[in-house]
Formats: C-alpha cells, structure tokens, sequence
C-alpha cells in the first residue's frame, strides 16, 4: 500500500466516523430533511434524491476503487510468490521439498504473536498443537490469517503451535503417498521436539481426512485430533440442501478433473475449486459480498480487502493428487469403507484410531454437513458396543447456523468454541470410551477470552442415533459410470491432450480463468481506467460524508438488495432442484437391469 492510499484510508476513516462538526451537522441536517412530516413537500424530495445521488457517486467510486486495491493486491501476492497469509511470524522447520519424495508441504513454527515473542506466549509443559490447513483450492493461512484464530486461540491457552503450510506449485509427480509421508514426518519432528507430551492434530476441512489417516497411522504418536469442517463421509447429506454430492456424478466422474489437469500440463487449477464454492449459493457467495460492500464502503473495506487477500490466492494441485482425491473421496467414498489404498501394501483403516477424535460441524454448512462430518461413525463402528470395545472416544459438537468458511474465520467462533476445544482436551482424553456430544453453555453471549463465561458438557450419546438418510445404490452407480469413463478417457484421450498442451498454454489458461479475470481486470496494469477511479476516490475521501442508514432512500436501495438476494436464491433452488431430479433420473434406477423393488412402494 503506497503512502497516496494511506492517506486516502485515513481521510476515509475520518469522514466515515463523522467527527467533524460540519459532518455532524450535514447528517442532523439529512435526519430532519428525511422525517416523515416533510416527505410531502416536493423540495424536499428534490434535495433527498440531490443527496442521495451524490451519496450514490460516492460509493460507486469508492466501490470500483475497492475493487481495485483488491487486484492490486492479488498481483502484488502473485509476484510475491503466494506466500502463507498468516498473522504471525513464524519459522521455517522442515521444508518437504528437500525429503526423498519431495512434496510442496512445509513445517512451521510460529515465533511471535504482535510484539510478544514464543517465551512470552508459550507454556512448554503444554502439548504443542499442530494446524493444518486444507488444499482446497485456496493458499493457506485460513487457521491463523488474524489474530482470533485456531493459530491464535492455541497460543491464547500458552500451547506452542506448529503451522503446516504449502506451496503453490506442488512437486513433479507428486502423489497423496509422497504427501501423507511428509505430514508424518512432521509429526515425528515435532514428538520429538516435545517428548513430554503428544502433539494436538489441527485438521480443517480437507485437511481433516489427511488427520484421520495419521492418527491411524501414528498410533501412540499423536494426541486428541480435531476435525474442523472435515468431510468423511463423501456420499451422505441431504437432497435439495448439499448439491455439492451429486456433481461428480452429474458431470461423469473423475475425467472431468483429469482433463483440467493435463490441459494445466500436469497441474490441476485450484481456481476451479474456488468457482464451484461460489456456485453453491451465488446469493451469498457473489451478490451479498459485493452488495454488502457497495452499500457499507465506509466501514467494510477493510474487512473484505483482508478476506479477498486470501480467498483469490489459488494454488495448484498435481494430477495424481487430484484424480486421487476425487476418485477415491468425493466419488468413491473409499476411507469410510477402509478401502483408501495410499500405496502399495497400505490401506487406511479408521479403526485403526485410538488418539481422541473431536469433532466439529455446522448444520449451515453446505460443503462439509453434519451428514458428511459425522456419518463415518456408523459405518465404521457397528453400535456403540463396537466403539467401546475398540477403546475410542469421539466427541462431537455442532453449530446451528454458521457457514463453512465461518468455522474457520469466524472470530466469534474461535474465541468461543475453539477456545473450549482447547481447554476441554484434558477432560476429553479422561472420558470412558464411547460417543460423547459436547455442549457448551455461554449464558452472558461473551466469549471473550479474558473474561472466561462459558462451561462445557459432555453428554453420552449412541452410535445408532446417528442415522442420516444415504442413497448407496445410486453413488454405487456413478462409481461405476466414473470408473468406466476414467478408463476410456486415460487410454484414449489423455495421451493426446498431454501431447498438445506445454507450459505456455497452461499459463494462458491459468491467466484466462473466470475467477482471476474477474480480479485483475479491475487493476491499473490491464485497465488504465482504474488510475482515474484513483484519482477520483482521492477526492471523493476528502469530502466524504455517509448518508444515515434510516434515510429512506438507502432503506429503499437495502430493500431491492434484499428482494435481489432472495430471487437469486429461488434461481438457485429450482436449480438444484433440477438437479437432484436429473440425479434421480439417471442414478436412482438401474437402467440396464429389471428393478428388483415393488412398483408403487418403494422409492425409485
């Protein structure tokens, strides 16, 4: 940030609080104009909309300028090199690069947290506690990007924390074997840095399965393990509500992901993975965002620039990690059935876990459901008999309303349910084997971190409780029609894109998806526009005065946002709706048999 836009922020910040006393007056001025006595009179409404206008021209410059300091932003981090985004100074321990099956995934360990360094944050007679961020499309940095983070609550409690980041570019040939190898011997390093304790195992969203598996494979190596928004159940969720596990057999299978990695000459574009999140709901993911932006430029800027530095650094994947993934996750539903084969002679087995599993889920979460994040229980575990002859405890807690990104960003949410994780770790690994849910009650609505208010139960549950409605037969099918098109695709198509496709044509591809083009057009490198919107957002800060939110005409604008949202959100559920039916239709019958079931009683 030059020192032109700091200025511009600070004469912004000012005008935004209105603590001038001509901006007191205007507003009171605006207030008395806008009361309802005086809607009548015509002159009125003339200087209302003359206002409003101008308060319109305003944050329509301030909007596009926004927009502009985001693209900025997303080159500047480009020729940086992506690096993590986190809100910590950190060092670097072990870099997967350099192993024997090298791998783009490093160990970190943080050092300082402000102006505070580890002998100030840190109680060594604490387990360290190990983050690991997913690779889901974006860089990481999600578990620790601001201070009231999982990264910042594990110190918050005097824990050392270790960070597991990655690169943009994964290593040539890099595979979920060279990967898992890796974490491993990360896990190992820390152990025996810290011999007196187990380290705590941080696992977010995709990076939880990758959690599971160490903790079945480093048995007595790992303390309590904590999925954070994790899928492990691929195949379960509910209809019209978790579209996200019907695409894969919509589209055909795995070939799909193939061909984008070999058209990436062996890299598949995490970009991808980023537009499929947006589709989910556009309405929130696209409209609201920038809705919401437009309407509040004042005060949330900031905030949205903070995001958007992480959410538009999108890494890559290779295609032996990509095909693998989808053909043995999202499509097969291999690791719940402990048919994940991570190379030759090993297979995962859930049952295989003896360290504590906490688990955490929001029913508002469209990617990662309860359905999915605690579905692998029953299937593993017979009853809960089967759990406690097998020595494990799982303990689960789930959140009513909080969306998927707001398990991991939310500060509201660290402060409060991370927090009581982390506190609860002892009590959890003294309970008697079974399946517990964990209840936190926070009578005051305060989670703050010095004032503690809050008390957490554990109350027993049963494993036949949990029983989410599946349709197995069905994702049997797409298995089959997935592995039949990745066949013919591999041996008759692959080849040829392979040979077609070189490092110029995958970086023009990478420089002409939607989800970057969308960014950088608004930068001053493609659009010498922009340095006038510059220029006017210069004056625009100076003489800055927002408009009340209770003037009528910005409860009107507020409305229409609000009537957009919704009919974007009746577009969106007749879409999923279509596209269950279509799901149904091709995957609910077998087409190629005579149907087994009795016409008229049973589902299709």
């Amino acid at each position: 940030m030059n020192e032109t836009t700091k200025r511009r922020h600070a004469v912004r910040g000012n005008a935004g609080d209105s603590t001038t006393k001509v901006g007191k007056a205007a507003q009171s001025s605006r207030a008395n104009q806008a009361s309802p006595e005086l809607l009548g009179v015509p002159g009125e409404k003339v200087v209302q909309a003359a206002e409003y206008g101008r308060d319109l021209w305003q944050r329509s410059i301030l909007f596009l300028d926004t927009l502009r300091e985001r693209a900025n932003n997303m080159l500047d981090h480009e020729r940086a090199g992506l690096p993590p985004l986190l809100d910590f100074k950190y060092e670097m321990i072990l870099d997967g690069r350099d192993f024997e099956a090298p791998s783009n995934y490093a160990l970190l360990r943080i050092t300082e947290v402000g102006d505070d360094c580890w002998d100030d944050c840190v109680d060594p007679e604490k387990p360290p506690v190990i983050v690991i961020d997913p690779r889901a499309g974006h860089g990481p940095g999600i578990g620790g990007f601001k201070h009231d983070s999982e990264v910042g609550m594990a110190l918050h409690e005097g824990h050392p924390v270790y960070f597991v980041m990655f690169y943009p570019e994964p290593s040539p040939g890099q595979t979920l074997a060279d990967v898992l190898h890796a974490l491993r011997r990360f896990v190992d390093e820390v152990a025996q840095r810290h011999p007196k304790t187990p380290p705590i195992l941080y696992g977010n969203c995709q990076a939880g399965w990758a959690v599971a598996i160490l903790s079945a494979d480093c048995e007595g190596l790992v303390g309590p393990a904590v999925l954070n928004g994790s899928p492990m159940s691929y195949w379960a969720g509910e209809a019209g509500v978790n579209p996200m596990r019907i695409t894969g057999g919509l589209l055909g299978g795995v070939w799909l992901a193939h061909l984008a990695a070999d058209l990436g000459n062996g890299r598949f574009d995490g970009a991808w993975l980023a537009q499929n999140f947006e589709n989910l709901k556009p309405e929130k993911a696209i409209w609201e965002k920038y809705a919401g932006l437009f309407a509040k430029v004042d005060t949330e800027r900031e905030r949205f620039l903070e995001f958007e530095r992480w959410w538009n650094g999108f890494y890559f994947m290779s295609r032996e990690e990509i095909v693998a993934i989808v053909e043995n996750l999202f499509i097969g539903n291999k690791l719940e059935n402990g048919e994940f084969r991570i190379c030759n002679g090993c297979t995962a087995d859930l049952r295989r876990i003896r360290n504590p599993l906490v688990i955490f889920a929001s029913y508002g979460d469209n990617i990662t459901p309860p359905h999915q994040a605690l579905g692998w229980i029953p299937a593993v575990y017979k009853d809960t008999d089967d759990l406690k002859r097998a020595g494990q405890r799982i303990v689960y807690l789930t959140n009513p309303h909080v969306g998927h990104l707001g398990l991991f960003v939310s500060a509201k949410v660290a402060r409060l349910k991370h927090r009581a994780i982390l506190e609860s770790l002892d009590e959890i690994e003294e309970l008697n084997p079974g399946l517990y849910e964990m209840q936190i009650d926070n009578p005051s609505g305060d989670p703050d971190c010095h004032k503690p208010q809050f008390s957490v139960r554990f109350i027993e549950r049963k494993v036949e409780d949990i029983d989410f409605a599946k349709q197995p037969e069905s994702f049997e099918r797409v298995r089959a029609v997935s592995e039949a098109n990745e066949a013919f695709y591999r041996t008759f198509v692959s080849p040829w894109v392979q040979a077609a496709t070189n490092p110029w044509i995958a970086e023009t591809l990478k420089w002409q998806h939607p989800m970057r083009v969308s960014r950088y057009v608004f930068s001053e490198v493609f659009n010498p526009w922009m340095r006038v919107v510059a220029g006017l957002a210069d004056v625009v800060a100076k003489e800055r005065r927002p408009m009340s939110d209770n003037y009528p005409m910005i409860k009107n604008e507020r409305e229409f946002f609000g009537r957009v949202s919704e009919a974007m959100e009746m577009v969106r559920e007749l879409r999923d709706a279509g596209n269950e039916h279509v799901f149904r239709l091709l995957y609910g019958q077998n087409l190629f048999e005579p149907s087994q079931k009795k016409p008229g009683k049973d589902e299709p």
